[in-house]
């Protein structure tokens, strides 16, 4: 992240005069000024969301509507998930896959009566609309939403407090996705987010989204939180952050996302492959064939061990780097992903890292850090 000074060019949020009145510091990143923390400190923030209610503003994220017949299918042309057995009102973690198996983006698809809606990753937004628009076919339209703020709002409290508006959000589960009124405006809703706490993710008119926001944090167990909490708390959940944990040099079966293949589209099933890639990863799946593997680290100490890290195993030898790292507010110790080569990736085997020309003691752990605590 760079001070916004240096990026004349990012965009604002549509509340971006709401969390500059609540005292937040603002930085470029993926073309938006965004909220890295607020006054409480990224520390408190990402507590409060762990006990609490947090309310985090993802409206970078992209937002999209496939349109058209057979949109499910055309879909399932580009990602190993099962797009078509996808349920009505229901929402599916899937990848975007190079035809090397590479990872191109990780999105979010749920399915509504008349179309497919996409959140996609803010620095893949521009790629993953071409790659949709060129690939899904003429008769399949992309149309991007850009009057809709989305907030997600996270913690153990999250469902108590979203009640009060909208009681109707406690019939639903983990990954449920359904159209609801809010305060007389229908809003997209899905039980999900990026915290490995129950939550919400809801998308909202932009005229409508002020009032909305205030209204949650008026209510006495909700908070503001920044990009520095929801990168904490993704970490400590083990979830890949695109462009660090996972990009178009990780296939699915090193990233330990071997679950986002659906069974639909494996070896021997109704709909085998079809997907870009599909030799490779589904050769790793059944075969164990990948030479590296994402794993969790703790580190001995209190130094954190950042992304690019080296590692190394006790006899000296390079095994891998590290893609995320931190100091992690709930454990109150460091933490990292890394990805090691497949002999060293076994939880308790002992590696170094490498910051700044120290070895570090490092533990190879399962992931997630913190248990997760999504409403089944």
């Amino acid at each position: 992240m760079k001070n916004i000074s240096s990026s004349p060019a990012v965009k604002h949020l549509p509340l971006h005069d709401l969390h500059v009145a609540a005292g937040a510091r603002m930085v470029a990143f993926a073309g938006w000024h965004m909220p890295v923390q607020y006054p409480a400190g990224i520390k408190q923030e990402h507590l409060h969301c762990r006990t609490q209610a947090a309310l985090f503003d993802v409206s970078h994220m992209g937002q999209l509507r496939l349109h058209g017949r057979h949109a499910d299918r055309a879909l399932e042309h580009l990602t190993p998930a099962d797009i078509v057995d996808l349920p009505l009102n229901q929402q599916r973690y899937a990848l975007l896959t190079s035809s090397e198996g590479g990872i191109l983006d990780d999105c979010m698809v749920s399915r509504y009566v008349d179309y497919l809606y996409m959140v996609v990753n803010a620095a893949r937004r521009e790629h993953d609309i071409g790659h949709l628009k060129a690939n899904l076919g003429e008769d399949i339209a992309v149309d991007e939403i850009h009057d809709r703020v989305l907030l997600a709002l996270q913690g153990p409290q999250a469902a108590t407090v979203l009640a009060r508006l909208q009681p109707e959000i406690q019939q639903m589960t983990f990954m449920a996705s359904r159209a609801l009124e809010i305060n007389g405006v229908q809003c997209y809703v899905s039980r999900s987010g990026y915290t490995g706490e129950d939550g919400f993710e809801i998308s909202i008119p932009i005229a409508a989204a002020t009032q909305f926001a205030e209204q949650l944090l008026a209510q006495k167990e909700v908070a503001w939180a920044g990009l520095g909490a929801r990168d904490a708390l993704r970490l400590e959940a083990g979830l890949c952050l695109y462009g660090h944990d996972i990009d178009a040099h990780t296939t699915p079966v090193e990233a330990g996302l071997n679950w986002s293949v659906g069974k639909a589209r494996r070896i021997g099933a109704a709909r085998e492959g079809g997907f870009p890639g599909h030799r490779r990863i589904l050769r790793e799946l059944v075969d164990k064939s990948e030479t590296r593997k994402r794993v969790g680290l703790v580190v001995q100490g209190r130094v954190p061990v950042r992304e690019g890290a080296a590692l190394y195993d006790e006899s000296g030898n390079p095994v891998g780097h590290v893609t995320s790292g931190l100091f992690s507010p709930s454990l109150e110790r460091p933490i990292a992903m890394a990805y090691v080569q497949t002999p060293v990736a076994k939880a308790q085997t002992s590696l170094l890292a490498e910051v700044r020309g120290k070895k570090l003691p490092v533990t190879v752990v399962s992931l997630p850090f913190v248990p997760h605590h999504y409403f089944r």
